[in-house]
């Protein structure tokens, strides 16, 4: 016999649990089916324990400044099995901490879940039923269709190897790539990114991304764009990748090659034609309220819809809106216009709002200043070895319409421009604000 419930989320990471708060509290019963650990991929195998990593290749690029401060610091050394092991035990509370909380918000089936019907799934052999199920699977690398592909390995693999490769290959160059090969390359592992499209991060300010492109090649990885991978392949106890690159045949030969080619919704095993649900293979397809066009009983949020950017405090947002759709009818509907977010490279860079490209393709009027701080006081004070940002600034609303940032603190500059955009503050009203000084944040006000 079925069990039901008010509400069956199919998915124990963000997403889900941004659902679950606002239905908990609304008195919904509810069921969740979580066939791994629960948290998801960004504390078990993503943003939470990269950034562990991340800390240790920040670690190292202030030893590598110190001199410009007139300290002298020995060649350090990166013990990589002992920073895994750290990165690991930082972690390890997460799954049982966050099960915890899904226990006293409703029923847990471990499992993976498949439709049966427009308001019925399955898991381990049991049926549930309910009036909604939400899709809050997350995602999952995305396959490529290279000859050996099998051969490599993804982001939740190098968090989990103790043993730090001699060479390394990225194959892509997205989010997954740059940030790792900043650790690797400062804890002395020889890095070569290749990227398919004519630009590292395609979705990112172009300017931004040819700033930070020239960091990391000063720190040695060798970048190629516009590049054909044609195979993967043994040679002995590596790995060779054959490529195409400006008309060339060449190779590399690395201890791993590494998908860095982004991530897809991981909705392929849940059946989705049994539960009515219209899909194009790559994402479910659904309404302004994350609601499927095909049966109003399924919604969607987080990594699964891939239509949205996929992080991880959108995931959490995207579920409390579709907990409030659920709860208080089709009332709400996401607004990404606004949404900070950062590459935690070192220095990371940082963006919010329009790019240059799609505020001219929207036909704005706008100035775009651009300004490089090394030489400020406090790009110069801290050794920054790249402090850059473009601000882009509407003409006659004077409405900031996009920031973008690589190094000086901009993975927290960012927010004061997404808080300003978000809540109407003017370029002008921003620049009038008084600021502590002499601080990163004083600087925002010369950045129009």
């Amino acid at each position: 016999m079925a069990e039901t419930y008010d509400i069956i989320i199919i998915g124990g990471g963000n997403a889900g649990f941004g659902v679950s708060a606002v239905a908990h509290a609304a008195g919904k019963s509810i069921a969740f089916i979580e066939e791994w650990d629960f948290g998801g991929t960004c504390p078990n195998r993503g943003c939470t324990p990269k950034k562990v990593l991340v800390a240790a290749a920040h670690a190292l690029h202030e030893i590598e400044i110190a001199s410009a401060h007139g300290i002298t610091v020995g060649k350090p050394s990166l013990d990589w099995s002992k920073l895994i092991r750290r990165e690991k035990d930082m972690i390890s509370f997460i799954p049982d901490a966050m099960a915890s909380t899904a226990e006293k918000r409703g029923a847990i089936y471990r499992g993976s879940a498949k439709f049966v019907g427009p308001n019925a799934v399955e898991v381990n052999g049991q049926t549930l039923t309910a009036k909604n199920i939400v899709i809050a699977t997350g995602s999952k690398p995305r396959p490529l269709p290279i000859p050996g592909a099998g051969l490599m390995i993804t982001s939740d693999d190098i968090l989990s190897d103790e043993t730090q490769p001699d060479e390394i290959v990225f194959i892509g160059g997205g989010v997954i790539a740059m940030e790792f090969s900043h650790v690797y390359a400062r804890a002395g592992t020889k890095v070569t990114i290749l990227e398919v499209m004519p630009q590292l991060l395609p979705r990112i300010e172009a300017e931004a991304v040819a700033v930070l492109r020239t960091e990391s090649e000063r720190i040695g990885v060798t970048i190629k764009t516009s590049v054909e991978v044609q195979s993967i392949s043994q040679a002995d106890d590596r790995l060779s990748v054959s490529y195409v690159h400006d008309g060339k045949t060449q190779t590399v030969v690395a201890d791993r090659v590494v998908n860095g080619a982004g991530r897809i919704a991981n909705v392929e095993s849940l059946d989705l034609e049994a539960g009515n649900i219209e899909h194009d293979r790559v994402a479910v397809k659904t309404n302004a309220h994350l609601q499927s066009v095909s049966n109003p009983s399924v919604w969607v949020a987080g990594d699964a819809l891939v239509t949205s950017p996929q992080l991880s405090p959108v995931a959490t947002y995207e579920g409390r809106v579709v907990g409030e759709n659920i709860v208080n009818g089709l009332n709400t509907a996401p607004d990404y216009s606004v949404i900070p977010s950062s590459v935690y490279t070192v220095p990371a860079l940082s963006t919010v709002g329009l790019t240059e490209a799609e505020a001219r393709a929207q036909g704005l009027k706008f100035k775009a200043t651009t300004n490089d701080m090394t030489g400020w006081f406090s790009g110069k004070a801290y050794a920054e070895t790249v402090a850059w940002a473009k601000v882009l600034v509407e003409e006659d609303s004077d409405r900031i319409l996009g920031a973008h940032l690589v190094g000086h603190h901009g993975e927290d500059l960012i927010h004061m421009f997404a808080l300003a955009m978000r809540h109407g503050i003017s370029a002008s009203a921003l620049k009038e604000g008084v600021f502590a000084f002499p601080t990163f944040s004083s600087d925002l006000k010369s950045l129009f």
